[in-house]
């Protein structure tokens, strides 16, 4: 190989670095807006997430703090989560837009869907504990510590942590389908290999659920019963891409 070669060789990679800074910077500068806008906003949004605490106890609560920096802190965490959920279509647009010139067309295609499906099952997972789980299993701990004759007063930053746990394992959890779909797409997984480990992913399921939930039964179900139902979505949606595959492969052949 002559330096020549070499040289032509090493444009291409250093052109690809450029743009991979610069798809960086874009991300960390939508990041750190989001992130802004957010703190800016962090009394209304922690408002908004006490709400659920209101909802479980059928009172207004004040929360505590015991952290003379307590607080603030809360405030950071808003804003960090804040940011990466607000900033996240600018953050996923950046990653298309760096990998798209090596994709085909029908891969484009194909990835755009997935892009979208995300955050829409990611807000479905979160709408699920906010409206229904959080009330639930703070209704329960509370009614638990009456039984008891423990006044609950609980802390802030706790508070925050517990919301913010749930949220991010039933968000990450209800990409379930999206990432079955996406095996099943570019081929690692089938219809027959989905359907006969049905027996295994309802295992797999309720063990996820008891690791990531709170210990009552109300709150595992609460999303053991999803996470079925979205396995089996991911398994009808599979089957339909094999059977649309087979189909084009046979209009191909006859052509």
């Amino acid at each position: 190989m002559t330096q020549q070669d070499i040289d032509a060789s090493e444009a291409p990679l250093i052109e690809h670095l450029i743009e991979l800074r610069t798809r960086l910077i874009w991300c960390v500068v939508g990041f750190i807006g989001a992130f802004i806008f957010s703190f800016f906003f962090s009394s209304d949004i922690l408002h908004f997430l006490v709400l659920p605490f209101k909802w479980g106890t059928g009172q207004d609560v004040s929360l505590i703090s015991i952290k003379l920096l307590g607080v603030f802190l809360v405030k950071l965490k808003i804003a960090f989560f804040g940011g990466l959920f607000i900033g996240f279509p600018l953050i996923a647009t950046q990653i298309y837009r760096f990998v798209a010139p090596g994709l085909y067309k029908h891969e484009k295609a194909a990835f755009l869907p997935y892009l979208i499906a995300t955050p829409i099952f990611f807000i479905l997972g979160a709408s699920l504990v906010y409206f229904f789980l959080l009330p639930v299993a703070i209704h329960f701990f509370t009614a638990l510590a009456g039984t008891s004759g423990v006044a609950l007063m609980p802390d802030i930053e706790a508070y925050l942590d517990f919301v913010m746990m749930l949220i991010l394992a039933f968000g990450l959890c209800f990409q379930l389908p999206v990432v079955l779909t996406l095996l099943g797409q570019i081929g690692i997984l089938s219809y027959d290999q989905l359907k006969s480990g049905r027996k295994f992913a309802i295992v797999g399921v309720f063990i996820v659920a008891a690791v990531l939930t709170p210990p009552d039964p109300i709150s595992q179900i609460a999303m053991a019963v999803p996470l079925m139902a979205l396995y089996e979505v991911s398994v009808q949606a599979v089957r339909f891409i094999e059977a649309r595959r087979k189909k084009r492969e046979a209009a191909e052949e006859a052509a």
